[in-house]
């Protein structure tokens, strides 16, 4: 199988290098060659590091090389038989692009989109054949990261869905399936680790080192909200939560921090800038957390009951079953345990009790209980 890769940055150059990787011949495509060239150079370097590792052989580094042609027109997709775009996060250029695409490929070539948070449907609708598109959501880096989200549009044909995840399964993936919904699995679920931890912030409960203290030594989160917020960019983070909060009807959930966009708008966007929530220049000296287990574990229960309250609703609305969910938010941002099962630990009883108090405390919609959570807790039962 051949496979086309649109989209020479990060994403796309790692995802050509993992299909590269698993014996595919890929085609890598971007407009700008400098991007090209940069992608090129980028994969020499990290499979060098592999040889000195010895993760593989100078001889199986030049095969993945080989296997990956560099070029700047898409025409040269005309024999690919699944592309995987991974392009900027524009509806309309992706759908003129999709559109494009389906002019130079066979009929029975897969058109996947990478978007983390665009409607694969509305994608799916620039093309005559809309059977033929899925989203395939890879994480960053793709080669270290194990999961995959796998999305069909309500057009996506059974065949395609099949071909698609049976291909990245191949690839030794981890792959879920996921409801075609704003942020799919991941992206919706971990709204509250971010929006929770702000929240918490703003209220002057906790400043930004303890509340990411609380969530990693208390919590076992390998990184605390407001160090990964910096680790992934505020800018970034701040439109994925904006764009999920519109595109769910401005569900009060989703509602976006006030702090977050005043440090996007003066781009504090983190370690990329040198200044996030944290001051990242040469010789700052980090904040010193209040190490209060007391405080720690309110800060850490609250947003985990919010976290669980939205695996639960991803569910009740069947965006994904109890095992996806669960598995998505382990192997995609490598929290300790999966939600669900966490919530089995608790006690659905115990989460329910936090979830009525916060609601009953501030009156606010973010708080409601999901109706699965209530159902199961009255019922005695677990996930």
């Amino acid at each position: 199988m051949k496979i086309g890769v649109l989209g020479a940055g990060s994403m796309g150059s790692g995802i050509a290098q993992v299909a590269s990787q698993c014996g595919h011949a890929v085609v890598l495509c971007d407009t700008n060659t400098v991007q090209l060239e940069k992608a090129q150079s980028g994969l020499a370097k990290t499979l060098e590091k592999l040889v000195e590792k010895q993760k593989i052989s100078a001889d199986e580094s030049k095969q993945i090389q080989s296997r990956i042609q560099y070029s700047s027109s898409v025409n040269d997709f005309e024999k690919c038989d699944l592309i995987i775009e991974a392009i900027i996060e524009n509806l309309e250029i992706k759908k003129t692009v999709f559109s494009q695409l389906e002019s130079i490929v066979s009929d029975s070539c897969i058109l996947a989109t990478n978007t983390s948070s665009l409607s694969v449907a509305s994608i799916a609708s620039a093309c005559k054949n809309p059977q033929r598109v899925i989203g395939i959501h890879f994480f960053n880096p793709a080669p270290l990261m194990p999961l995959v989200e796998i999305i069909p549009a309500v057009q996506t044909g059974p065949d395609t869905v099949k071909i698609s995840r049976d291909l990245i399964d191949s690839w030794k993936k981890v792959t879920v399936l996921t409801k075609d919904t704003p942020g799919f699995i991941v992206n919706r679920v971990a709204r509250p680790f971010y929006g929770e931890a702000l929240r918490i912030y703003e209220e002057g409960i906790a400043d930004f080192a303890t509340i990411d203290w609380a969530m990693t030594e208390l919590g076992g989160f390998k990184m605390g909200p407001f160090t990964l917020m910096d680790y992934i960019g505020n800018d970034v983070n701040y439109a994925v939560t904006e764009s999920v909060f519109t595109s769910f009807y401005y569900d009060p959930r989703y509602k976006p921090s006030l702090t977050q966009k005043r440090h996007s708008e003066a781009g504090w966007y983190g370690r990329k800038t040198g200044r996030g929530y944290y001051d990242y220049s040469s010789g700052a000296v980090l904040p010193e957390p209040k190490k209060d287990d007391g405080l720690g574990n309110e800060i850490l229960n609250r947003i985990l009951v919010m976290l669980i309250n939205e695996a639960a609703d991803a569910v009740f609305l069947q965006i994904a079953s109890v095992k996806d969910v669960d598995m998505a938010m382990t192997k995609g941002v490598n929290y300790p345990k999966g939600l669900l099962a966490w919530a089995n630990e608790i006690g659905l009883d115990n989460v329910l009790k936090q979830l009525d108090e916060l609601y009953n405390e501030y009156r606010e919609d973010r708080y409601r209980a999901s109706v699965l959570l209530r159902r199961l807790a009255k019922a005695g039962k677990g996930f």
